[in-house]
């Protein structure tokens, strides 16, 4: 004869098998799937006949999310590692340019350019010639064997290269400062859909290193073209924004051609739907 339980322990049994139920059931339904999608896939032996398995939607929805999210946005913040300025740091980066009917980045090339790796070049080594001879006169030694110093007097012949050779020396330490910093590199950024122009340039270190002006696309009142040739020959290209000084938009220190200013501010203009000035 079966003992019969008391309540208690009726009601512990009970809630106990309630649980199990609902694990086996996923487990048992968990077994079926996996079967049931070997079977399809041993009926179509190289993709041939058979039922396709079907991808689940929620996957092509992250892929789409994704997909809108790597936006010229995306591009323009990651152009100049904006990641690492949070962190302090001013690595360069590899700017391209971007051009779609809602963005536009127009990127700027700083310090980092040939002409002045070859003029920092040249003064570093005329610099370090004018030091080598000066110190050899004063040394009455020669210190290199291809610079023969023997028939220079310290003065005044050694102490005027001297300074030259000092002066060369802080003149280069600039250039190459200059290039590692890579002062005026930046972009132009040009964003319909939020509305704004934004102007980023790199500075030298301190307060005014990351220069960042923001302006709204609506106060952009013209695209103006400034042209002067000459011996020192000017192209620039400035937007005029409403209430304030025109700004400039070109590199500075090396002038672009005469096909470059028009084709760029054509497409600038053109972008903003503004006329162009100076042409």
């Amino acid at each position: 004869r079966t003992p019969r339980l008391s309540r208690p322990v009726r009601r512990r049994t009970m809630l106990t098998t309630m649980t199990t139920m609902p694990s086996r059931t996923a487990t048992a339904s968990a077994h079926a799937n996996a079967r049931a999608t070997r079977l399809s896939a041993r009926r179509a032996p190289n993709g041939m006949g058979g039922s396709a398995i079907v991808a689940p939607r929620r996957a092509t929805k992250a892929t789409q999310t994704m997909t809108r999210r790597t936006t010229p946005t995306t591009i323009t913040r990651a152009l100049f590692n904006s990641s690492n300025d949070s962190q302090g740091k001013d690595n360069g980066a590899t700017a391209t340019r971007v051009s779609t009917d809602a963005v536009m980045i127009d990127p700027v090339v700083g310090a980092k350019r040939f002409s002045n790796y070859f003029w920092a070049g040249v003064v570093t080594a005329g610099s370090t010639g004018f030091l080598l001879t000066g110190a050899s006169a004063y040394l009455h030694h020669n210190l290199v064997f291809f610079l023969d110093a023997s028939e220079i007097k310290f003065f005044p012949q050694g102490l005027v290269m001297s300074f030259y050779g000092v002066a060369g020396a802080l003149l280069s330490t600039y250039l190459w400062l200059t290039i590692t910093w890579d002062v005026g590199a930046g972009y132009n950024e040009f964003n319909k859909d939020e509305g704004i122009m934004r102007i980023f340039r790199y500075g030298f270190p301190g307060k005014n290193r990351r220069i960042n002006l923001v302006s709204d696309l609506a106060d952009v009142q013209a695209v103006r073209v400034e042209i002067s040739e000459g011996v020192n020959p000017r192209r620039v290209v400035y937007v005029r924004c409403k209430g304030k000084r025109d700004i400039p938009l070109t590199r500075i220190g090396q002038p672009l051609t005469l096909a470059e200013v028009e084709s760029r501010a054509a497409e600038l203009a053109k972008f903003l739907q503004v006329p162009i000035e100076g042409l």
